[in-house]
């Protein structure tokens, strides 16, 4: 008999782990090992040949992390799915198992600092080109597309800017060409937007933020359907080596279980500050998409749940008046990173989009006096007073 599909909140908690497999465990139990046993040579020679199932090193595989794999494939609605030490080794599987020399990675229009930095180093190492689109219509993204154009790579919404990118109207465009479209869903967590049943063909998370939740992992995902996946295991994951830690897998696989309501806080804390400082003399321009005004704000009706707990806005003035602000704050804090319980702030043009070069920040509208902050889980009226008392110091 096929096993009933459940919601996501229960899926969140129950995907991926039977308790039977496991000692009756409730909790998922804590594989902290580098290898494992064989009964004899025989079993470690079909397990090594791929003949039979079974975990060998953990760098291979590990049930704690495969539990964490299974669960996230289901949330995102994929075949199968990977965990890594940190988004970035994610990422970088991901590029370098769609590319080789020669190739073209097409872009949306802005993309986190870091993996700016992996596509500069691709293109000089390896000659592996990237452009940048705005991705805001069909004739755009075929005029974007290269003869060699080996997949799309998408933020949405894009880090910091917020904005958003049509999932579905690219994934058609892409799959007709039959190019891959690579997701990077940090932002939204598969609860509020889910890009593979859009079309798309890639999942990327840094699991650091609303995956984890508590400040407390560095971490990646992939999910995809097996084919890929399978591909990337045998060859990115295990010979780079940027594998996650048992451990590491444990403490994601706790703050998932929370995820829905985590969210749930996150979005209508950031609604409310939304308000707060829409209407504020001292911001100039807001950047949220649940913005009724936001250019993208039907997108995000339509391929998103809500509007996630990032808002980014300009304050008048200059880059010190941007620092000055920042450094009133009491209770927020200056951090990068975003998802914690704890509600963040940081100023991308200097901290996380730093490596990329003013010229084309610019270009991806990142001025000097824009700040992002992470909305966290306080009383919204205690975030909004902070803010209230660090405006009145500038």
């Amino acid at each position: 008999m096929e096993k009933k599909k459940s919601r996501f909140e229960t899926e969140a908690i129950h995907a991926g782990y039977s308790n039977d497999e496991h000692q009756g465990s409730l909790v998922p139990p804590l594989y902290q090992t580098s290898t494992f046993t064989f009964a004899n040579a025989e079993q470690g020679e079909r397990r090594f040949a791929g003949k039979e199932e079974g975990f060998i090193y953990s760098r291979l595989g590990n049930p704690t992390v495969k539990i964490l794999e299974d669960k996230i494939a289901v949330l995102e609605k994929g075949e199968a799915a990977l965990a890594f030490s940190s988004g970035m080794a994610a990422v970088s599987a991901v590029l370098v198992a769609l590319t080789k020399t020669g190739d073209h990675i097409l872009c949306s229009q802005g993309v986190y600092g870091c993996t700016f930095g992996l596509m500069e180093l691709l293109k000089e190492k390896y000659g592996i080109g990237h452009d940048f689109s705005l991705m805001d219509s069909v004739e755009t993204l075929e005029n974007d597309i290269l003869p060699n154009t080996a997949c799309i790579y998408i933020e949405t919404p894009i880090n910091p800017t917020m904005k958003l990118v049509d999932l579905e109207m690219v994934a058609r465009i892409a799959n007709e060409k039959g190019i891959p479209v690579v997701v990077d869903n940090t932002f939204c967590s598969p609860y509020l937007q889910t890009p593979l049943d859009l079309g798309c063909d890639i999942v990327i998370h840094s699991a650091t933020k609303y995956i984890c939740g508590h400040g407390d992992v560095i971490a990646g995902l992939v999910v995809g359907n097996k084919e890929f996946i399978g591909q990337v295991s045998r060859t990115t994951q295990k010979d780079i080596g940027g594998i996650i830690s048992p451990f590491d897998a444990w403490l994601l696989l706790r703050g998932i279980k929370t995820l829905p309501v985590r969210m749930d806080r996150h979005s209508a804390n950031a609604v409310r500050l939304f308000e707060f400082l829409k209407n504020h003399a001292k911001v100039d321009s807001i950047y949220f998409p649940g913005d009724p005004e936001h250019v993208d704000y039907e997108t995000m009706k339509k391929q998103m749940k809500q509007s996630s707990g990032l808002i980014s806005f300009t304050i008048k003035g200059t880059k010190e008046t941007a620092q000055m602000f920042m450094n009133h704050l009491q209770l927020i804090k200056i951090a990068v990173s975003l998802g914690d319980a704890e509600t963040l702030i940081q100023h991308p043009a200097t901290m996380t989009h730093a490596v990329v070069p003013e010229e084309e920040r610019r270009k991806m509208g990142i001025e000097n006096t824009l700040l992002r902050l992470s909305v966290g889980l306080e009383a919204w009226e205690d975030i909004k007073e902070d803010l209230e008392q660090a405006f009145d110091k500038i």
